[in-house]
């Protein structure tokens, strides 16, 4: 992999006001939806009604006892930006390999799985893998923990756990398409190579090169709409791509047949399957009046809610930027303060990485934070 970073080039200051507004909505958005689909996953769109009202879930119910809570879709995604900013630190160094700086950081989010709380000792594994509350078990996928089991690195060439092409992989993609000063085809080729270190179907890891290949588009401004088409294109000259692209093209088709209703999401699948949660999650952003109203639509069936929730949350907060989420919501998000913490750190690596780290001296503090090791 090879391309030019972020702070390659020259950002006027509205620039970074909005990148970094679009950094947070996505983080932001994401956990939001995980949040609110969190204490419904595992119920029908009936089952739903009669415990919360005819609307269904209007608000956080409580899950893993507290509302706002978040599960392993938003501590994935928030390892995957600790690992791109690390790639980015180690630049330096000479030693270029993004993909092994992410399974680095996602193998630091699995010792959050099995471990009682942070090792102070392991000095190298950064801040984020010291937040004790991230040292929480939230119904992580088989496919994560078992590609995750051992320190060998699934490749598009030897893929982990080649049959599974659940949505695990997708749920934590979308910080790829915030490396904005990169071409859409290596972020693609990022994200589906990263995929396939837990989700070795094609299916599986191609959804998660497309998703972030949409929130690429909006990062960089452009419309929902096209930045679909534009994944389409990308995911035709891959091999396998057919059902990751048929789940696409009926997102678009529903749209088109009338106003949005959970039938309408139901029609789509359940969000079990990559491109199932990606196809509902794009549906529900194109269709949205409002963040609220898209989050709503995107958790309300019977199905994976909480995914289909993090993926819709994150393309509506990149494509409106965190001023547009509700603020009743945030004030109760689990790991907030965390989330900006992380999110304006990607924010300042990708428009002022030069300023921070480099041949003429980096800031020691920037590098206790996010280590070369």
């Amino acid at each position: 992999m090879s391309a030019a970073g972020g702070g390659a080039a020259i950002w006027g200051r509205a620039e970074q006001q909005d990148f970094r507004s679009r950094v947070r909505g996505c983080l932001l958005g994401g956990a939001i939806g995980d949040a609110l689909g969190a204490g419904i996953e595992f119920d029908s769109l009936d089952a739903i009604r009669t415990a919360h009202g005819q609307e269904g879930v209007t608000e956080f119910v409580p899950a893993f006892g507290r509302r706002g809570a978040v599960t392993d879709d938003t501590q994935m995604t928030l390892f995957t930006v600790d690992g791109l900013i690390r790639a980015q630190v180690r630049r330096d160094t000479g030693a270029w390999h993004p993909p092994t700086d992410v399974h680095r950081a996602y193998l630091r989010w699995a010792a959050t799985q099995h471990d009682w709380g942070p090792d102070e000792r392991k000095t190298d594994d950064g801040w984020l893998a010291r937040e004790e509350w991230l040292y929480a078990r939230r119904a992580p996928g088989r496919a994560c923990l078992s590609g995750l089991g051992d320190e060998v690195m699934g490749t598009l060439e030897a893929p982990k756990n080649p049959d599974s092409k659940g949505c695990g992989a997708v749920m934590r993609s979308a910080p790829f398409g915030l490396l904005v000063g990169w071409e859409p085809q290596l972020v693609f080729q990022l994200a589906a190579e990263c995929a396939a270190q837990t989700h070795g179907h094609p299916t599986g890891y191609l959804a998660a090169g497309a998703f972030a290949v949409i929130s690429h588009s909006l990062a960089r401004g452009e419309d929902l709409d096209s930045a679909v088409q534009k994944s389409l294109a990308h995911l035709a000259t891959r091999p396998g791509h057919e059902e990751t692209t048929e789940a696409l093209k009926r997102a678009l088709g529903a749209v088109r047949q009338g106003m949005p209703a959970p039938a309408r999401v139901e029609s789509l699948g359940e969000g079990w399957t990559a491109e199932e949660a990606l196809s509902i999650g794009v549906y529900c952003a194109l269709v949205a009046e409002d963040i609220r109203h898209g989050l709503l639509l995107a958790v309300n069936h019977g199905g994976d809610s909480d995914s289909t929730g993090a993926i819709c949350g994150n393309l509506l907060g990149t494509l409106h930027g965190e001023t547009a989420l509700p603020p009743d919501w945030l004030v109760e998000l689990e790991g907030r303060a965390t989330i900006l913490q992380l999110a304006d750190d990607f924010a300042m690596e990708m428009t002022q990485g030069p300023a921070l780290h480099g041949p003429a001296g980096s800031a020691l503090g920037w590098l206790a934070r996010y280590p070369r090791a």
